[in-house]
């Protein structure tokens, strides 16, 4: 028996690895990239749309299958509350990357990722209007923070910001990714078995984008094709079990110990850790899959803007005795019994 970790012992756990989640997911970037301009050689006719959204299907068809596998014995035990969460999951993070990805296409790519970080103002928004009462204010600041973080590592230029089909886009998926985060924290949800609705929740996540990827593709010979070499499986390979075990794994797993607002602003850390891994691994990537993809520099936007989110993130986390944290910015440890509409107390999350 291993002794049970008090709440600030979880909770900085939960911290650790939640910054580790959002190291997983920065990996995605330069492996999506490379994935993806190693693609346009084996299917140079081939639609940006088919590649991104056959991606998509691929990496989470593959988690879930091989979660499946692992969750073998206990899939029979899987509850109404577990498909419900992972049903609203999958939705919210499915429909959310379709959006991304989209309206990536209309917009920068540094736009796409500033407007992305929104949820961070959009989650203390939501919890200030559940509670009836202002967002508290280091809340505020570090938010202010994080979004003049963002905004450096992505160089806006806001003489030229405007709101088109890209920015709406991109701000309609950050309101659906600021759906996901506060779905995860429901208290409903507390005693879910967190391998069992994750494997539900890749499975939606695939099925979201399977109609976009039959629609574009343009032989079904591509659906081979596309990934008919060494490099692009081992791509594959890393979104499926770093970025997709890794992330969302821990990510679902480990939520529930902060509240959402402090969940939003630790995933601001994500582009980070995408522009530190765009220091190196571009020309390991570009060597392995023969594909020109050059590495990124050092700059002042990546110290200056990195420092802002960092330090915000640091800021929120540390106890103060000035600041008291309402009921709302604390992780809900409750569970629900629907049946008797009782609600009581639990001592930890079940394993994972």
């Amino acid at each position: 028996m291993f002794p049970r970790m008090s709440p600030d012992t979880k909770r900085f756990k939960a911290i650790q690895m939640l910054v580790l989640a959002n190291a997983f997911w920065g990996l995605s970037f330069p492996t999506t990239k490379a994935l993806a301009m190693t693609q346009q050689s084996l299917l140079p006719a081939a639609n940006s749309w088919f590649i991104a959204s056959l991606c998509v299907v691929y990496r989470f068809a593959a988690a879930a299958l091989i979660l499946s596998v692992l969750s073998a014995r206990g899939l029979r035990q899987t509850t109404r509350l577990e498909v419900e969460q992972a049903l609203g999951l999958g939705l919210f993070t499915g429909v959310g990357i379709l959006l991304q990805v989209d309206g990536m296409a209309y917009t920068a790519a540094s736009m796409s990722a500033f407007l992305t970080q929104c949820y961070c103002l959009l989650i203390p928004l939501w919890v200030a209007w559940r509670q009836r009462r202002p967002p508290p204010a280091r809340v505020i600041v570090s938010c202010a923070m994080v979004v003049a973080g963002v905004a450096v590592l992505a160089k806006v230029d806001w003489r030229h910001l405007r709101l088109g089909r890209g920015e709406l886009e991109t701000v309609a998926a950050s309101v659906v990714f600021t759906g996901q985060i506060l779905w995860l924290e429901r208290p409903r949800y507390a005693a879910n078995n967190v391998k069992r609705f994750s494997l539900v929740m890749f499975a939606v996540m695939a099925l979201v984008c399977l109609p976009v990827a039959m629609v574009t593709t343009r032989e079904a010979g591509d659906w081979v094709r596309a990934y008919h070499s060494a490099s692009t499986i081992g791509f594959l390979g890393i979104l499926v079990f770093f970025c997709t075990f890794g992330g969302y794994l821990l990510m679902n797993r480990w939520q529930r110990h902060v509240s959402a607002t402090q969940a939003g602003l630790i995933y601001c850390i994500e582009p980070v850790f995408a522009s530190l891994f765009a220091l190196f691994l571009p020309a390991w990537f570009s060597a392995w899959a023969t594909a020109p993809y050059a590495n990124e520099k050092l700059t002042a936007n990546l110290l200056v803007g990195g420092g802002l989110i960092t330090t915000a993130n640091v800021w929120i986390q540390l106890p103060s005795s000035r600041v008291s944290r309402s009921a709302a910015e604390l992780p809900v440890q409750t569970s629900v019994r629907e049946d008797r509409g009782i609600l009581g107390p639990i001592d930890d999350a079940p394993s994972s």
